[in-house]
């Protein structure tokens, strides 16, 4: 079993990791979802996810996750093939939580250097927390 924290971690590079070591058979557990972040400026990164948002019709969907944890959990998903059994069984293998629960206070949390946002050349980014409370409103 993995431990991820998904602190200053940029969530596409993230999401491809996680997705490809769960195919490989990996339980992997993420940690801190919404400090996780995604590059833009902040105002062009809200914009695009207030059009994504507001696709699609109330009643039927699509729907889309306003939790950190749910949000990011759902980028993963879209990084698997979730309607083979083999993606199914992935996706099941990865979980996501807001903060650091109780059970993994003992163990190492891990970090992945390439999805670091310090290593980007962005300069300007926006945290999965913040994004999600833009979306509540």
């Amino acid at each position: 079993m993995i431990v991820i924290d998904a602190s200053n971690l940029i969530v596409g590079r993230m999401a491809t990791v996680i997705a490809k070591k769960s195919l490989l058979g990996e339980e992997i557990n993420v940690v801190n979802c919404e400090n996780a972040v995604m590059t833009g400026k902040k105002k062009e990164v809200f914009e695009r996810m207030k059009v994504r948002n507001e696709r699609g019709d109330a009643l039927k969907g699509p729907y889309f996750q306003k939790m950190p944890d749910r949000f990011i959990r759902r980028i993963i998903r879209g990084m698997l093939p979730y309607k083979q059994e083999k993606g199914k069984l992935a996706y099941k293998r990865v979980m996501c939580y807001i903060g650091v629960p109780d059970q993994f206070n003992d163990k190492k949390l891990e970090t992945i250097k390439s999805a670091d946002v310090s290593n980007s050349q962005a300069l300007s980014y926006v945290t999965v927390g913040k994004i999600c409370n833009f979306l509540k409103k």
